[in-house]
């Protein structure tokens, strides 16, 4: 019985004593791992069911799974050998928890400022828990915006199951700063519960009671729509807010209380800690929120907020096109994460917020250069892509999670971005003109150019009747969607190299599959074998004739085995079988007569097809894609015929040499899999136009 997924994933990773520890997130596996290098990283990457994987800094590796990660976590954390996975080293050093790994990862700098890295992680620990609630809660909110809008259900606020309605998804940003407390807390090694009760102190029925008790005095705030009050509490003023849905203050919270909770706990017999630190920490903690953090992460949401609002009303253009551009960027790194709180206190603060719109461009041009990946896997019969796109469109249409896409798809073929960026930055116009042409109303009145939402949204097809001014936002996703769809399908996302890798896997599948067709056509074609003997014999000459038994140097030079090119994809035969040139001349010619595949733009690499069938890549130099075609003369277009011989590029490759890159030249035959052999002949000095490799049918 083959493996499970989880297994193959445990192998891939380098087996069950390389894992130190592992969590997962919302669409990824995170491994801490005794070393790195053991990692089959390819065999990932292939794997049915892995989306991507991802190296980090130190011996930290990343898996993709998508929406299904947290079964697969759970099946590997079930798996026998995993029993024992991190346990005690000969030095006695004990299994680590989850929260032991993360407290290291911490410590990693994994960019030039240590502190800054910590800090997003904080950020991004303290919000990815609660990631499913917040996207179903989003959910309930579009479906009812739907029925709303096609005059379904009246939009009756009085009305008991409109309440009940409001309730189902109000619970969740309403309570937002407990679960976040929860979390960060949990993030900062201090009890969870702890956190989210003195949070909980600032939501009581009690604590909101204070704006309507004697003395208390109120500003309106004119900017905000909002009310501040001050309330006398044993002779001292304390700011009231509404906390609701506030993820400042519980972060800012957090951060104090971790210190109050270790210092304690320092100084606390351990005997009573169980007591006296929850004790003292719940009213110191409890004190400096209500009278001085509380205010402050007030203060402070309200001022970003306000900046922003300024900027999406004074510079709408820039605001519009600068968000879909940066969170390509943001995402991958995890710094999306304070723009995702910013939202979430807009819209507490100011009611509404603006920056989802532009956000909602960014990613719809991202799920349509995922829906152009999937068009050409399926056109090249590519399973494996076909599965990776299958999986991150429909997580991203019908979700609003870019994860997928990213790491299984975007990250691993860099030039998807090139495609992308155009996408984003065409929607970013279209709904910085729209937004300022057709402006939206706030609830209060306000005027705002600009797509806005009351709610806190992940943008999917599910959550388009969330905003303002829908059509103006549907215009512009499906702008960003169609561009970087277009250009995918158009342009490719691969290079000549990866799109011949393909081409090849897919002709040998086809290949292997042939015997059993073959086998069920050779029976009728029996009876008719007496007939056609004498024209077969006839024929046979001239297929023998036509048949490709060896391929040529394309260019002079010393031949070397693949092995010794220094090109680990080549090295490993993923490209097939083949050899390396040194190259004496600057001429590179055609090393068999065919048709031509594929011609990069940058000169560097060729594909010629016989016409029967043999694959052939020529490769000029290593990684001399980065040259743009700087010293490359290309004299042949793609789709023309030529014959072995016929000149292909002339390389300028002192210019090469110069530019750091190798000169080596490689040819492979790219369906080597479907031939009976594919023999190199190495260590020995060649003219273009000599035998180099021999193949048999």
């Amino acid at each position: 019985m083959a493996d499970s997924l989880a297994s193959q994933i445990i192998t891939a990773i380098g087996g069950p004593e390389n894992v130190r520890s592992l969590t997962h997130c919302a669409t990824r596996l995170r491994f801490e791992l005794a070393d790195a290098s053991k990692v089959d990283q390819n065999a990932l990457e292939h794997m049915k069911g892995v989306l991507g994987a991802v190296p980090q800094s130190g011996d930290r590796f990343q898996v993709v799974i998508g929406g299904g990660v947290a079964t697969v976590y759970e099946n590997i954390m079930h798996l026998p050998e995993m029993a024992n996975a991190g346990a005690a080293s000969a030095s006695g050093e004990g299994q680590k928890s989850n929260a032991d790994v993360k407290a290291e990862a911490r410590s990693k700098a994994r960019g030039k400022v240590a502190w800054l890295d910590s800090f997003f992680e904080y950020l991004a620990d303290s919000f990815r828990p609660i990631l499913g609630v917040l996207l179903g809660a989003s959910i309930i909110i579009a479906l009812v915006n739907l029925l709303i809008s096609l005059n379904v259900i009246p939009n009756d606020e009085a009305s008991a199951g409109w309440v009940f309605v409001k309730a189902i998804w109000k619970g969740v940003f309403y309570f937002l700063p407990i679960m976040v407390a929860y979390n960060a807390s949990k993030k900062l090694k201090v009890d969870p519960w702890l956190g989210g009760a003195i949070m909980a102190i600032l939501m009581t029925p009690q604590f909101t009671s204070l704006i309507d008790a004697k003395p208390t005095t109120c500003v309106e705030n004119a900017a905000l729509g909002t009310k501040s009050c001050t309330a006398n509490i044993f002779g001292i003023p304390m700011a009231l807010s509404d906390y609701s849905g506030n993820v400042f203050v519980p972060l800012l919270m957090a951060a104090v209380l971790a210190l109050v909770y270790h210092g304690l706990k320092k100084i606390i017999p351990e005997s009573v800690q169980l007591v006296f630190v929850p004790f003292f920490c719940m009213i110191i903690v409890g004190a400096l929120t209500a009278f001085i953090i509380g205010p402050i992460g007030v203060w402070v949401g309200n001022g970003l907020g306000v900046g922003l609002a300024w900027m999406n009303t004074h510079a709408p253009f820039i605001f519009a096109i600068i968000i879909p551009l940066l969170y390509p960027f943001l995402v991958p790194l995890g710094l999306h994460w304070p723009l995702n709180a910013l939202m979430l206190m807009n819209i507490q603060t100011l009611g509404y917020d603006f920056i989802q719109g532009p956000m909602g461009v960014w990613n719809f041009a991202c799920f349509g250069a995922t829906a152009g990946v999937l068009f050409i896997a399926v056109r090249d019969k590519d399973k494996d892509m076909r599965q990776t796109a299958l999986g991150a469109l429909a997580a991203g249409l019908l979700g609003g999670v870019s994860e997928p896409s990213l790491y299984g798809i975007h990250l691993r073929y860099k030039l998807v971005y090139k495609r992308m960026l155009v996408g984003c930055g065409l929607g970013g116009v279209v709904i910085a003109v729209l937004g300022w042409l057709f402006p939206s109303v706030t609830a209060a009145g306000q005027t705002v150019h600009g797509v806005t939402t009351t709610a806190f949204a992940f943008t999917s097809l599910l959550t388009i009747p969330v905003f303002d001014q829908m059509w103006v936002y549907a215009v512009s996703i499906a702008v960003s969607f169609l561009t970087s769809f277009f250009l995918i399908i158009t342009f490719d996302y691969r290079t000549p190299e990866q799109k011949a890798e393909v081409l090849a896997r897919a002709a040998a599948d086809q290949k292997a599959a042939a015997p059993a067709v073959e086998a069920k056509e050779a029976a009728p074609a029996a009876t008719t074998a007496t007939a056609t003997a004498t024209a077969t014999k006839t024929e046979a000459p001239a297929a023998a004739a036509a048949a490709t038994t060896v391929v040529n140097a394309p260019v002079a030079g010393h031949v070397i085995a693949l092995d010794e090119t220094g090109d680990p994809v080549f090295a490993s035969r993923a490209l097939g079988e083949g050899v390396g040139i040194q190259p004496t001349d600057s001429e590179v010619v055609a090393p068999v007569s065919g048709v031509l595949q594929t011609v990069a733009e940058t000169g560097h690499a060729f594909g010629i097809k016989t016409d029967d069938g043999v694959e052939v890549l020529v490769h000029v130099g290593i990684d001399t894609v980065k040259m743009n075609g700087e010293g490359f003369a290309v004299k042949v277009k793609a789709d023309e015929r030529v014959n072995a011989g016929d000149p292909l590029v002339s390389v300028d490759f002192a210019k090469v040499k110069d530019a750091g890159y190798s000169t080596t030249t490689l040819m492979t035959v790219l369906n080597t899999a479907a031939l009976t052999s594919v023999t190199p002949k190495t260590g020995i000095d060649v003219k273009a136009g000599d035998e180099v490799i021999d193949i048999q049918r």
